[in-house]
């Protein structure tokens, strides 16, 4: 039997219909209407109407005043009662606070999850103004500070298929140094790089480790240099975020 007959013999076409309309709302900002939604699908309306119905009625999505559809945060409060993942968020909540005011920079923290480097803690600079990373954002493995350190700190074979599963950046546009450079992050404990999103920013990235030295996260500040003499500099800052990721390292079991 082939892996096409496989994958037919287990189809639950019910299923990826709901599954098909999550995944759209949550690439929206605003909704779509059932139209829009079935256009996107390429569907009928008619064909997804029932599906909309029973997930308006279970909580995942909601109807709004304008017909639209929108994502609620049943999801994301679903994802929060994974019990690592909400023992890593609480954990890593008062370090990151602490860090942010000492340092006056924003940062986060981000995960590997089945071809996904995703956000699941933030916390903003207490200043005006900063560069924040919104909790659930989705960011490149290969080009962000907090991809290099989830790459560094796999075992081989762990990042291969990392590198496998995840799709946000094309082949011939990987760093050709990759290998090397992910090499010299373990070497020296942290990333330092300027941003390939934003301008005049440098993402300071340490790893998050958990029991026997496994990677558990990547513990990120999108570094933006401050001109009042009291702020502290860069070099400071990445002292401050190596002091931060060890503490939550060693609250999760992972360092001495």
């Amino acid at each position: 039997m082939s892996i096409d007959d496989v994958e037919d013999r287990y189809r639950a076409p019910a299923l990826d219909k709901g599954l098909d309309i999550l995944e759209l709302l949550a690439e929206t900002e605003e909704g779509l209407s059932q139209a829009e939604i079935a256009k996107a699908l390429n569907r009928s309306p008619n064909e997804i109407y029932r599906m909309l119905d029973r997930l308006v009625r279970r909580g995942y999505i909601a109807r709004t005043t304008t017909d639209r559809y929108e994502l609620t945060l049943k999801l994301f409060a679903l994802a929060h009662r994974h019990a690592p993942m909400r023992r890593l968020v609480s954990q890593a909540m008062p370090i990151l606070r602490d860090f942010a005011r000492a340092a006056g920079q924003s940062c986060h923290v981000a995960v590997y999850d089945r071809g996904e480097v995703i956000v699941v803690a933030q916390v903003d600079s207490p200043h005006y103004w900063g560069i924040a990373i919104r909790v659930g954002a989705r960011v490149g493995l290969f080009d962000t500070g907090s991809g290099h350190i989830l790459l560094a700190y796999a075992a081989p074979a762990e990042r291969k298929l990392m590198a496998e599963e995840h799709e946000m950046m094309p082949l011939e546009s990987r760093p050709v140094d990759l290998e090397a450079r992910l090499a010299d992050i373990v070497t020296r404990g942290f990333e330092q790089m300027e941003s390939r999103q934003t301008p005049s920013v440098v993402n300071l990235a340490v790893p998050i480790l958990g029991p026997h030295g496994a990677i558990v996260a990547a513990l990120t500040c999108p570094y933006v240099q401050r001109l009042d003499a009291t702020a502290p500099d860069q070099h400071a800052v990445l002292k401050q975020l190596i002091a931060s990721g060890t503490a939550i390292s060693r609250n999760a079991g992972g360092a001495d």
